[in-house]
């Protein structure tokens, strides 16, 4: 029977054609991930993704993962608590925990589901959260999912507000939970924060937590391949090992993969492993995925070549940029966001890069505020000089076509 023309049903799918009546634009890659990418039978320079250190397409990683494909199939046919933790999944934990310097290690599907896990599994609704204002939105979603009734979200770095912050939270603390424990007070940061290229101020946020007897997490979805000895990440770069209780990373970005992972305390790891339903309610990483990421951890460990060519490569391009006039914020990563502010200028800015054989997008709200449009430029460490040379050429053409330099 048809629907009439004020049946709800109608009228939602009708509120959502009028929603999307302006498609979405993207690029469809018809290549592997590297320095350049095929994208409508062209090569375009690709200076837009996070594979920063090259891994995505490296032959090894290939190998491995066709190698494992062999021996053990391609699924793992149940999720982890069940029968579906293959050889290799501990295998991989045991890696990314001695790479970390950590006492144990869980791998997830995702950076996503790792944050998820890592926040819900831990904080109840009598917890308290402090969070600093630009965390990444899975950060957002896990406190909005764990719910706790006092939450705090101080200014960006901002280490007075976070110790204003901590001081009512500490006198929360004194009134126990209803199981009669005190609260538990989470202190939660991106490591690297991936739209400015900023780094958090580890070493006092630990000082603070110290301080104020509250647990410590960071994000290190950045940071992993691309800070700290051999990429180990923001808590090695600021030698903290030990006094940062939650690290998360994910294995989609410098690693080449997919999934996320959590290190931290052999306690509280196997806690997660018992309860976090990230975990316990869906499968874990794909065979071919975890070969793959085992090798990549190997390939860190052995050499820190690719990390070095990651800087040598952003603190060039950010060198050229800036000689004629580029605003690159405030960054101190290789990531290298070109500030435009308006979004329909950040928006034209792509398509001119696009046809002149560069891709880089935009970006606008709501992954960054309104009036803090940019290009987030990215290179990595597939790049050579003249790749680089090719993307400043083409950026400083379109940058004078449409009059944005300083």
């Amino acid at each position: 029977m048809a629907r009439e023309s004020g049946d709800f049903v109608t009228q939602f799918y009708s509120g959502i054609q009028e929603a999307v009546v302006t498609p979405v634009t993207r690029a469809i890659v018809e290549s592997g991930q590297g320095a350049y990418l095929t994208i409508e039978g062209q090569p375009k320079l690709n200076l837009c993704s996070n594979n920063y250190l090259g891994l995505a397409n490296d032959e090894r990683l290939k190998l491995a993962a066709s190698r494992a494909i062999e021996q053990y199939g391609v699924g793992t046919g149940s999720v982890r608590a069940l029968s579906g933790t293959n050889v290799l999944h501990v295998e991989l934990e045991d890696r990314l925990a001695a790479f970390k310097h950590a006492e144990g290690a869980l791998a997830v599907t995702g950076g996503y589901m790792a944050n998820m896990a890592a926040i819900q599994t831990i904080v109840g609704k009598e917890d308290i959260v402090i969070s600093d204002a630009l965390n990444h939105a899975s950060i957002i979603d896990a406190v909005r999912v764990a719910q706790p009734q006092r939450k705090y979200i101080y200014a960006h770095r901002d280490m007075d507000e976070l110790r204003g912050n901590l001081k009512e939270a500490a006198g929360e603390r004194k009134t126990p939970r209803s199981d009669g424990k005190p609260p538990i007070i989470l202190i939660i940061t991106d490591g690297v924060f991936s739209m400015d290229g900023d780094l958090a101020p580890l070493p006092e946020i630990v000082e603070l937590a110290e301080e104020f007897q509250a647990l410590t997490m960071v994000d290190d979805a950045h940071g992993e391949g691309v800070l700290g000895d051999h990429g180990r990440g923001i808590v090695d770069h600021f030698g903290l090992h030990g006094r940062v209780d939650i690290e998360v990373g994910t294995l989609s970005k410098a690693f080449g993969v997919m999934g996320g992972f959590i290190t931290g305390k052999k306690e509280l790891i196997e806690y997660y492993r018992r309860n976090a339903r990230q975990f316990l309610f869906s499968n874990g990483l794909s065979i071919p995925d975890t070969a793959a990421l085992i090798e990549a951890v190997k390939i860190l460990e052995e050499s820190d070549e690719r990390v070095k060519r990651l800087w040598e490569n952003g603190d060039y391009l950010k060198e050229q940029f800036a000689a004629f006039g580029l605003d690159c914020g405030v960054s101190e990563t290789p990531i290298t966001p070109v500030m435009l502010g308006e979004e329909d200028l950040a928006i034209e800015f792509s398509k001119q890069l696009l046809k002149n054989g560069v891709y880089a997008t935009p970006i606008k709200f709501p992954m960054v505020p309104k009036g803090r449009a940019r290009i987030r430029v990215m290179p990595s460490a597939a790049h050579n000089r003249e790749d680089l040379d090719k993307g400043v050429s083409v950026f400083h053409k379109v940058a004078q076509e449409l009059s944005v330099l300083q």
